[in-house]
């Protein structure tokens, strides 16, 4: 029996768990005693405390500006989120050192193929093992439909977020770290691209259309100027049909089964390496000099 719930609950005092607060600087939030304490405004006057950095130094070297803080805290911690920026000089085409092709998958993660002909495969196959383990506990929990299990699906949704954020952030700073200053990497253009989920098990398509691959692209962006790089973004029309050695298009080449590319001229190799080998073809020609490479599939002759 269902007890029909009053308005008692009213009466009683609203409780954040999670108490936080949005700062300005100079204003509700600054450094002092240089650069040892944090001074925070509150409703009773202002508060003097220490911090620990945690590797966050780099920050702190003076070349930074710091703008808006959010105070926030978890368990018995607080913590202030502090956003920076600072001017960093544009990388030049003329000073390129590596031209990388990357193609995003869920397979392979991440799919890297530079002007050495080296190429990287991240495998995602852990990833997907635990974005499926989510799915399952979401629909376990929704088939309940109780106050509790929609409370522990919104936690869970935090959760999988973070850690997906963290998985490309990873990721991203992997690649950067290989590469260094002086290197542009090219990814696909993913805006206006229809995931081809018919071509997907049913049981998988929820982990094909929902990971964050807008958002590995743009923590490669930031961490890649960061250091003196660039990310740019070329067309994907084709780059997973067309063959890298004799420039056919054609889509029965790729064998999404296997994972395999094999081309009548002789070539075979792996279909996502053969998508980041087509991307860097395309980076490759930006860097020459072309403002919008990309490949075309020539008509027949009528």
């Amino acid at each position: 029996m269902q007890v029909q719930k009053d308005l008692n609950w009213l009466w009683h005092p609203i409780l954040f768990s999670q108490p936080q607060a949005d700062l300005v600087r100079n204003r509700d939030w600054s450094i002092v005693d240089n650069g040892k304490t944090f001074s925070i405004n509150t409703l009773k006057g202002r508060v003097k405390c220490g911090f620990f950095l945690n590797g966050f130094e780099e920050y702190f070297d003076g070349t930074w500006a710091f703008g808006l803080a959010k105070l926030v805290k978890s368990g018995k911690h607080w913590f202030l989120h502090i956003s920076v920026k600072k001017e960093i000089a544009e990388m030049e085409l003329t000073d390129v050192k590596h031209v990388v092709g990357i193609d995003r998958g869920l397979r392979q993660l991440v799919t890297t193929y530079d002007e050495k002909d080296k190429t990287t495969f991240f495998n995602g196959n852990a990833v997907l093992k635990k974005r499926r383990h989510y799915k399952e506990l979401r629909r376990s929990l929704q088939a309940r439909n109780t106050r509790n299990s929609k409370r522990r699906i919104r936690k869970m949704e935090s959760r999988e977020n973070r850690w997906m954020a963290d998985v490309n952030h990873c990721l991203s700073k992997t690649l950067v770290f290989l590469y260094g200053s002086d290197t542009v990497f090219v990814l696909e253009d993913l805006i206006g691209v229809r995931f081809a989920t018919e071509q997907v098990a049913k049981s998988q398509r929820y982990e094909h259309v929902s990971w964050a691959f807008f958002q590995l692209g743009q923590m490669l962006t930031y961490k890649a100027n960061k250091v003196g790089s660039m990310v740019v973004e070329v067309s994907a029309a084709y780059t997973s049909q067309r063959c890298p050695k004799c420039g056919t298009i054609k889509k029965s080449n790729r064998d999404t089964h296997n994972h395999e590319y094999h081309c009548p001229c002789g070539y075979r190799s792996n279909d996502d390496r053969v998508a980041a080998m087509n991307i860097q073809q395309l980076g490759t020609q930006y860097v020459s000099g072309v403002e919008n490479p990309k490949f075309e599939k020539q008509k027949a002759n009528s």
